[in-house]
C-alpha cells in the first residue's frame, strides 16, 4: 500500500514561495525510528539532517509556487492550497492520503483535495496533522527545508530580508526600503498581500508630503 503525507510551508509569508510536499511510505511504522515532528519544532540543523534522510529513503514530490503564481491565483488561498496538495497527490498516486488541513473544515479540505487530484484513494484530513502523523511530519520537513533554501537564495540576491513573514521587523524593513528606493515591490514579494499594499500606500504618502 502506498501511504502519502502532504503538507505545505509558506502559506502566510509576504516574501518567497509556498512549497507543498508529499512523502510516500508503504507502512507508517517505517518512520518510527526517525525523530519526526512538526518541522517548526525542529532546529534548522535537525530539519536539514532529516530532509536528507527522508529524500534519500522515500519517494517525495514537491510543488513550488512563486509569489507571481500566488498573486495570479483565482479564488481564495485555501482553494489555491488545496490545488497544490492535489497536484502532489496526483503525482504520487497513493492509496491512502494524510493531509494537514488548512481549511477550518478539515473534512471539506480533504474532499476538495481528493476531487481536484482526480484519483481514487482514502483520505484522512486533520488539523495539526504534521504533529499527529509522522508521514505528514516528514512532508512538513521536506516542504520547510525546500522553502528555507529558497529564502537563502533570495538573501543572496537581495541581502537581509528576514524570515519573509509580515510579523518579522527585518522583513518589513526590507520591503519598506526596497519600495522607497524602487517605487514598487520586489519580485520576491506577494504584491496582493495587504502588507505590501500598506507599505506602498505609506511610501506614496511620504513622497507626497516631501513634495509638498
Amino acid at each position: 500500500m502506498k501511504i502519502c503525507g502532504v503538507d505545505e510551508a509558506g502559506k502566510g509569508p509576504v516574501l518567497g514561495p509556498m512549497v507543498t510536499a508529499g512523502v510516500v511510505v508503504s507502512d507508517l511504522a517505517e518512520l518510527a525510528a526517525l525523530d519526526i515532528r512538526d518541522s517548526k519544532k525542529l532546529s534548522p540543523k535537525k530539519r536539514e539532517s532529516l530532509f536528507e534522510e527522508i529524500t534519500a529513503s522515500w519517494q517525495t514530490y514537491t510543488v513550488v509556487r512563486t509569489p507571481f503564481d500566488i498573486d495570479s491565483r483565482e479564488g481564495t488561498m485555501n482553494a489555491f492550497t488545496a490545488s497544490c496538495h492535489a497536484e502532489v497527490v496526483r503525482a504520487l498516486c497513493p492509496d491512502l492520503i494524510y493531509l494537514d488541513a488548512c481549511d477550518v473544515n478539515a473534512l471539506r479540505f480533504g474532499e476538495n483535495v481528493l476531487r481536484l487530484s482526480g484519483i481514487s484513494a482514502g483520505v484522512c484530513s486533520e488539523h495539526k496533522a504534521d504533529a499527529k502523523f509522522p508521514v505528514v511530519g516528514a512532508a512538513s520537513i521536506v516542504a520547510k527545508v525546500t522553502r528555507d533554501r529558497c529564502i537563502a537564495e533570495l538573501k543572496n540576491e537581495y541581502g537581509e530580508i528576514g524570515s519573509g513573514y509580515p510579523s518579522d521587523p527585518l522583513t518589513i524593513a526590507f520591503l519598506t526600503g526596497y519600495i522607497r528606493d524602487h517605487g514598487e515591490a520586489p519580485a520576491c514579494a506577494r504584491r496582493s498581500w495587504q502588507t505590501v499594499k500598506d507599505i506602498i500606500n505609506r511610501s506614496s504618502q511620504t513622497g507626497l508630503d516631501d513634495f509638498i
